[in-house]
C-alpha cells in the first residue's frame, strides 16, 4: 500500500456484519471517496472460513472495480483463499515473513503496532509494508481497554525516520484527525465514523478536511 502522493488517504475497516445491504453501502462509499479510498479491510470475526470468503466475493468485486485494495484481516488462510491484495496482521496474528511466503512478493502485508516505536521497527525489519498505530480516540469497533494510546508525535517520528507507509487507527473522525494529518500520516483507517451514519456523507465530510 504505497502512498506515492504523500496526501493521507482513508483506510476503510469493514463494521462486523458485512451481510444484508452492506455491499450497497461499500459501493456507495467508494464512489463517493473516489482517489480518497486506497484500502478496505474485511473484519470478521468467528465466522468459517467459507462463510466468511461467501460474505467476502462481493465486496472484494467492488472494491476491484474501484482500484481499492482488498485486505483480509487476522487471516493469511482466508486471504490466500480469495486471493486478496493483502492481510493485516494483529501482533498474536503470525509473522511478516510467514505472511510474504504464503502470500506472495505482490501481497501487501500491515502489522498493528499499538503505541510501540519497538514494534512498528520489528515489524518493519520483518518485512511489512505498512505499519498501524493506535488508537488514536476511544473506538467503538475495537475494545482496547486500558491500552497505552499513541499521540501525534509517535506518527512525527516514524515519518521522519522510515519510508514504510504508517496508519493511524482507532475512533478518528473527520473531527478529530487534523492532528493526525499534519503529522504526516499517510492513511486514516475508519470504520465507525463511516458505517455507523450515513456513509456517502462521512466520506464528503472527510474529503472537505483531507482536501483541504
Amino acid at each position: 500500500m504505497a502512498n506515492d502522493n504523500h496526501d493521507t488517504q482513508l483506510y476503510l475497516i469493514s463494521p462486523l456484519e458485512v451481510g444484508g445491504d452492506f455491499p450497497q453501502r461499500l459501493e456507495r462509499a467508494l464512489a463517493a471517496g473516489k482517489g480518497l479510498v486506497t484500502a478496505f479491510q474485511f473484519r470478521v470475526k468467528g465466522l468459517e472460513s467459507h462463510e466468511a470468503a461467501t460474505l467476502a466475493e462481493p465486496l472484494q468485486a467492488i472494491c476491484a472495480a474501484h482500484d481499492v485494495a482488498f485486505i483480509v484481516n487476522d487471516s493469511v488462510s482466508l486471504a490466500k483463499r480469495l486471493k486478496a491484495d493483502g492481510v493485516h496482521l494483529g501482533q498474536g496474528d503470525g509473522d511478516p515473513k510467514e505472511a510474504r511466503e504464503e502470500l506472495g512478493r505482490e501481497a501487501q502485508i500491515g502489522v498493528t503496532c499499538h503505541a510501540s516505536r519497538h514494534l512498528a521497527m520489528e515489524a518493519g525489519e520483518a518485512g511489512a509494508d505498512y505499519v498501524a498505530f493506535g488508537a488514536f480516540f476511544p473506538s467503538t469497533t475495537k475494545d482496547k481497554g486500558d491500552a497505552e494510546r499513541p499521540e501525534p508525535e509517535l506518527i512525527e517520528f516514524w515519518a521522519g525516520l522510515f519510508e514504510i507507509p504508517c496508519v493511524a487507527i482507532g475512533g478518528i473522525t473527520p473531527d478529530n484527525c487534523v492532528p493526525l494529518i499534519e503529522a504526516g500520516v499517510d492513511f486514516l483507517a475508519v470504520s465507525g465514523a463511516v458505517w455507523n451514519g450515513d456513509e456517502m456523507a462521512a466520506i464528503e465530510a472527510f474529503a472537505k478536511v483531507l482536501r483541504g
